[in-house]
């Protein structure tokens, strides 16, 4: 893969590939990272690529004006934990602290995305290993093994041995939208698929799912607006 830039005020990197599988020239937005991708088939050349993409400049700076600005998590900003939005701010002892609204960190400033990132990865795996544990005991199978991730392009899955893997982002989600997650996968475990007994099956073991479903359609790129570290 190639980058080049979209000229102007401000310039935007474009990354440029090549796919054996395009049949046409397209270009994506990534609503998560705001990432610009110029996809070209195998045998088009670069410059038409880039012709293209001048063409369509107008509607890649609106669709990156359109996305929340990013949050660099320290000292002042803010951040989620299960669905609430809290400050971050100094803090005593060697333990971080969550109450009244704020997240209160310990140590030395620069450090505190490092060690917010560290504390929600944590909360993380004890929620979904909990909410695993429930839903594959409901389902009567068990599973291997769980991985935790910071994913782009899916918020979990599971794997033909059984193996489950999620987000860690989803600590982030409120807690209704990480039980749907961790049922979700879970009853993969009978069925690897997406076909009706599949989420008969789903609501089996968790119950309706639709409410948590659509936040995620909705709000879930949301979830990749924190960056924690450089």
């Amino acid at each position: 893969m190639a980058q080049h830039f979209l000229h102007g005020f401000p310039a935007v990197p474009v990354v440029v590939r090549t796919s054996s599988r395009a049949r046409r020239i397209s270009l994506r937005v990534s609503r998560l990272d705001g990432r610009v991708t110029l996809t070209l088939p195998r045998g088009v050349r670069e410059a038409e690529g880039l012709e293209f993409l001048t063409e369509k400049e107008e509607w890649v700076r609106k669709q990156l004006s359109g996305r929340a600005a990013p949050v660099r998590v320290g000292v002042g900003s803010e951040v989620l934990l299960e669905g609430r939005r809290l400050q971050v701010v100094q803090g005593e002892g060697r333990r971080i602290q969550v109450a009244g609204g704020e997240i209160a960190v310990p140590g030395a400033p620069e450090r505190f995305g490092v060690r917010v990132q560290v504390y929600l990865k944590e909360l993380a795996r004890a929620r979904l290993g909990a909410a695993s544990d429930r839903y594959a005991a409901r389902l009567g199978l068990p599973y291997s093994r769980i991985t935790l991730r910071d994913t782009r392009s899916r918020w979990g899955s599971c794997s033909s041995r059984g193996a489950l893997m999620y987000s860690w982002r989803l600590i982030m989600a409120p807690s209704s939208v990480l039980e749907y997650v961790a049922g979700h996968e879970v009853a993969h475990l009978r069925e690897m698929n997406h076909g009706p007994q599949f989420w008969e099956l789903v609501e089996e073991i968790h119950g309706p799912y639709e409410v948590p479903r659509r936040w995620l359609r909705e709000h879930g790129e949301e979830l990749h607006r924190y960056h924690f570290a450089d």
